[in-house]
Order: C-alpha cells, then structure tokens, then sequence
C-alpha cells in the first residue's frame, strides 16, 4: 500500500485549524485516522501507530485544575449552554447548583447528551462558549 503524504499532511493541518485532537478520512478501503496523539493507517485490517509527544497542560488549565471542582465533558462533541436557541441557559456564573443538574448539553451525532454536575456548588466559570466544540474530558464548567 502506497501511502499518500500530502493528505496525512492536509488532516494534520486540519487539526490545528480546527482546534481538533482527532480526525478521520475513509476512501473504498482505507482508512487514514490522524490524531494529535498518534497516526494510524489501515488499509482493511492492518494497523501502524507512530506515537508523538503526549499532550502537555496549559498554565491556565493547570490554575484551573487547583482553584475548584471541575465539570467535565463525558464525550466528543458541540456543548450548547441552552436546550434550544433563545432558551434560558442551564447556569450562569454565580448560580447555586446540586449534583445532578444538568449544566449544558453536549451533542455529538445528532444525539443531545445532557452533561450533570458532578457535586453541589457555585459555578465559578463557564469554561466553553455556546456551540463550541468539545473533548473527551475538557472541563465545561467550575465550580467552588
């Protein structure tokens, strides 16, 4: 199998344009997947990995991480701050909220995940704007 550079170099580009961690293009039989953490290639059933650096904090993550408790996101996908457009969000900075709540919706092929708080507190941050993209794992939220 002969592998084509020029697209592995595209979806590479297409990660720091997007903000993406992953991505992946399909044609008739093979499969490129290109991630910020490793590339892999499989043409049917046969797999390469090239590992690369792993993924390094910010400093303001790192602030973040010891200034509350952090709510975090449970899939991949677009988080939206209101069940609908022109809704009423589910929290505001400053708002009492109980373990449990919902605190945004993450939406990830056409299906709405309702993201719950995971203790009782004051949101402190909004960390992500409406209809943001987000991660496996990207705090959403903080609380105190």
């Amino acid at each position: 199998m002969k592998i084509d550079k020029k697209i592995i170099k595209e979806l590479s580009d297409y990660l720091d344009e997007f903000n993406l961690t992953e991505l992946e293009y399909t044609e008739k039989d093979t499969k490129i997947k290109v991630s910020k953490n490793n590339i892999s290639i499989s043409n049917q059933s046969p797999r390469m990995d090239n590992s690369s650096s792993p993924k390094l904090q910010t400093p303001n993550e790192e602030i973040r991480k010891k200034n509350g408790i952090e709510v975090t996101s449970p899939i991949i996908g677009t988080a939206y701050h209101s069940p609908e457009p022109g809704a009423k969000k589910f929290v505001e900075v400053g708002k009492k909220i109980k373990k449990g709540d919902t605190v945004m919706i993450v939406e990830a092929m056409k299906t709405m995940n309702h993201v719950p708080s995971s203790a009782d507190g004051v949101v402190k941050e909004i960390c992500v704007e409406d209809g943001q993209p987000v991660e496996f794992g990207q705090t959403i939220i903080i609380l105190e």
